[in-house]
């Protein structure tokens, strides 16, 4: 950071702060830069061309390889290659039985608009998913770790970090979901199967589920069975008769 103030820059460093006006100085300074920096991460980047070139011929290429066909080195021909791209889906469609692909599940034409729109709430589902993601992952951490917490754990800690470590890696913290995957969505997609239902049960089950547990000590905290509390103040009493200020006074002006 380069601070317009020479004051704050030379000398001693002991003995730049000691005038008040040297500290409004920092203060000022300071409070300035986190401006800045707060307008510049609100302001959106602009996306350069060469960028979006780049974007896009990775996935031409990623479709190229998919499909068997020659990857493309630059954007040059692109709407040959989409050519070639229609005519070969086409022609691998046609070789499916009927109706194996499935109804897309945005049946909808959409304007330029609505693809800002679209694009604009996938950044804030993605940036939603994300900090999800890795508090998952951070938690599934954290309970692995505690695992080699006991004593009899901890000479088996290289063979769990061994048996953890590849999968752990697997995870990734950020999402990859795009607009390609509305697009690419069928019909099937919008079906909610419950996570009970045997056809489902039958792809998770695992041994673990059979494990019962055992009888676990009682820790109590059931309402019937805790003690009151003691009484602030004493019960309420009702006045008794002849009592108090009023029989006084009176017992004075007789």
């Amino acid at each position: 950071m380069s601070c317009p103030y020479s004051t704050l820059l030379t000398g001693d460093l002991k003995e730049r702060l000691k005038k008040k006006e040297d500290c409004l100085k920092l203060l000022l300074y300071l409070t300035s830069e986190l401006q800045t920096a707060r307008i510049l991460k609100c302001k959106p980047v602009p996306v350069s061309k060469a960028q979006g070139n780049k974007e896009v011929l990775q996935e031409l290429k990623c479709i190229s390889e998919t499909l068997a066909l020659p990857s493309p080195e630059s954007t040059a021909g692109i709407v040959q290659l989409l050519q070639t791209i229609e005519k070969e889906m086409k022609n691998l469609i046609s070789k499916v039985p009927k109706n194996h692909v499935g109804s897309p599940l945005l049946k909808t034409t959409l304007t330029p608009d609505h693809w800002e729109k679209l694009q604009a709430i996938n950044d804030v589902l993605i940036s939603e998913y994300d900090c999800r993601r890795r508090m998952l992952i951070k938690r599934l951490d954290v309970t692995v770790q505690s695992f080699g917490w006991s004593e009899r754990a901890k000479a088996s800690i290289d063979n769990m970090a061994k048996a953890y470590q590849p999968k752990r890696h697997t995870l990734q913290g950020k999402s990859t979901s795009t607009i390609a995957h509305l697009l690419a969505a069928r019909e099937d997609l919008s079906k909610i199967t419950k996570t009970s239902s045997g056809s489902l049960l039958a792809g998770t089950s695992c041994a673990i589920n059979k494990v019962l547990m055992g009888k676990v000590p009682d820790r109590g905290g059931r309402p019937s069975e805790i003690e009151a509390p003691p009484p602030e103040m004493p019960p309420w009493m009702k006045r008794q008769d002849g009592g108090g200020r009023g029989s006084r006074g009176e017992i004075g002006r007789a």
